[in-house]
This record gives structure tokens, sequence and C-alpha cells, in this order.
């Protein structure tokens, strides 16, 4: 028996078998009064997908279009300032590991 060499890929490899379906209607909501409140600002260091940016005035910018769906968001939150939900039927991310 050979051995068999197994290629490892990137994060970047793996996203892009991915698709996504984008909802017009957004699936997570951010209160933004809420979140002005928050002085960590949790969500912009554990989004997996990056969604949630830091401007330059200290506010912070969202964006669900790219979300993985996984939830950290809402999770970590501490001033519940997320509501989320799943995207309708047949919208979101479709998973693809080819």
């Amino acid at each position: 028996m050979g051995s068999e060499v197994k290629k490892i890929r990137s994060i970047d490899e793996i996203m892009k078998n991915n698709r996504w379906v984008v909802d017009e209607k957004p699936h997570i909501i951010v209160d933004y009064n809420k979140c002005s409140k928050c002085d960590s600002k949790v969500c912009v260091f554990l989004c997996p997908a990056g969604c949630y940016t830091l401007l330059s005035d200290g506010k912070l910018s969202f964006n669900y279009e790219g979300c993985l769906e996984c939830g950290t968001c809402r999770l970590v939150c501490p001033n519940n300032a997320i509501s989320w939900e799943y995207p309708e039927g047949g919208k979101g991310i479709q998973y693809r590991y080819g």
C-alpha cells in the first residue's frame, strides 16, 4: 500500500465551493442603539465571515449577505442587540464541500 498525500486546502479554497442565494429581507437585524452601548464589539472579532466591521468613527457596520448562518453573533453579543433567524427556505448559504 502506498501512502496517500492529502492536499491541505485553505479556508478560502473551501469557501469558494459554497453558494449564497441572498434574501432581499435580512435574516439578521442589528439594534444600533443597543450596539452603541457596547464597548467590546466582540461580534467584529468573532464573526467567521467578517460580516461585522468597526468604522473609523467607532460605529459598527453590518453586512448580512456573506453570513455563514453559524449564529455566533447572537450568542456573543453582550447587549442582545442582534436579532437572528435563518433565511427563508432556499436562501442564504448552501454548503458544498466538493
